[in-house]
């Protein structure tokens, strides 16, 4: 990704925020407070590396609007991080968490790094780093970070350990997506595929397809997409071709799910272990029911949109499809379940776990999964039904949902 395209990724997002904010009739003064972060940080992160030499990082965290609650939103470590982008996560961040109605605002962090070339040490170092750069203006009740793209719940643990040490008192909702026995929630690691699972069943049946013998496709075999592959082939549908950076698999009667995750290592690769792949490019315009980017920005764009063939296309990832693909994919009858509709079950799960962090008693996983499907069929309603009613398309109709409750807020304080 390069700083050209995250300039798009804000620039288009600041377009449908204000799309959305004139259809729901508000003026200038809520679009020109609501298209940007109210606070973003950026920290220099000095690290020992295991040569003995020090290191300098650079990471950022941005707070869109805290006019709801606290903000609330993932770090990732990667070599693409920068500013632009952090801001945009952020402004998304804030409309999932108003389409799943939760009390937050949207934050997001990023580290500039690679953690596929760092040691274990290394990465404990850069994360307690991080959190000591960040302390003053985050916290359970002020902003909340959680895992996100090369971070996991060790990453959360040491996070969460070096924010209890600074404040001097156990702070397990400053956190999510920690580890079990540090406070983290059931069926958190699997939330967002559990969410964009529940989003394909419902937009299978408002397009009258069946699950059984369905064909899926894909693309990012990291978290999201490995366990979404999973939960479509036990549910009887034919995943019939996944990618990772290195490639794609495609096989029409359906792959080995359950084999290709025993393989895969622990950043989602398992492409180049096979002779036969297929390019990403060819994976997204394969013949199948519903196609799901599971893995980068700017995937559909207008140069391959018209060659989509699928029936229902499911963000999972972040910004996969651009605004001009998805003008195109909806005029030609694609239903197109946005990015902020479709993976909003992690951020639905991590609050789940800081509500019993705070109330410090646990939830059954069972009770985890019953609460996130209807918060995520609530959302899917209030969006499809907006969509109809006002006959835009599925992302301006997700936007106005989800900015709806921040920007009354807003007004009820009085800020605008």
């Amino acid at each position: 990704m390069t700083g050209m395209d995250n300039n798009n990724v804000l620039a288009s997002t600041q377009i449908v925020i204000e799309e959305a904010l004139r259809k729901l009739g508000y003026g200038d003064d809520m679009i020109e407070l609501l298209k940007e972060p109210m606070r973003v940080l950026t920290v220099r992160i000095p690290v020992r590396m295991d040569d003995g030499k020090t290191r300098v990082f650079i990471g950022y965290r941005a707070q869109h609007n805290d006019a709801v609650g606290p903000t609330k939103g993932g770090v990732r470590f990667h070599p693409d991080v920068n500013e632009l982008e952090v801001k945009a996560l952020s402004i998304w961040m804030s409309l999932k968490c108003g389409i799943a109605d939760l009390p937050y605002g949207g934050g997001k962090g990023g580290i500039i790094c690679d953690p596929r070339k760092m040691s274990f040490r290394e990465l404990e170092r850069l994360s307690r780093g991080y959190v000591r750069a960040i302390s003053q203006i985050v916290g359970p009740n002020k902003d909340i970070p959680a895992p996100d793209v090369m971070t996991n719940a060790q990453i959360m643990a040491w996070m969460m350990d070096e924010y209890s040490r600074i404040r001097e008192f156990d702070s397990p909702g400053f956190i999510t997506g920690k580890p079990l026995v540090l406070g983290g929630s059931l069926g958190r690691e699997s939330a967002t595929a559990k969410g964009v699972a529940i989003m394909i069943h419902e937009a299978m049946a408002k397009q009258g397809i069946s699950v059984a013998g369905a064909r899926i496709v894909v693309q990012g075999f990291g978290n999201a997409g490995s366990y979404l592959a999973k939960f479509m082939h036990d549910a009887g549908a034919k995943v019939v071709g996944i990618s990772d950076v290195h490639g794609a698999l495609y096989n029409e009667q359906g792959l080995d799910i359950e084999h290709l995750m025993d393989r895969r290592d622990s950043f989602g690769m398992v492409t180049n272990l096979f002779q036969n792949t297929i390019s990403n490019d060819e994976l997204l315009t394969l013949d199948c029911d519903v196609l799901v980017p599971a893995a980068i920005e700017n995937q559909i764009t207008a140069s391959n949109a018209d060659r989509i063939r699928a029936k229902i296309i499911v963000e999972a990832a972040n910004g996969p499809t651009t605004l001009e693909a998805t003008r195109i994919v909806t005029d030609r009858g694609i239903l197109l379940i946005p990015d902020v509709l479709a993976s909003a079950g992690g951020v639905i799960v991590s609050y789940f776990e800081w509500v019993q962090n705070n109330q410090g008693y646990y939830w059954s996983e069972a009770e985890v999964d019953a609460k996130l499907r209807e918060m995520m069929v609530r959302g899917f309603n209030n969006v499809y039904e907006l969509h109809t009613l006002k006959k835009v398309d599925m992302r301006l109709a997700a936007y106005m949902v989800g900015v709806r409750k921040m920007a009354e807020a807003v007004r009820l304080r009085g800020w605008v």
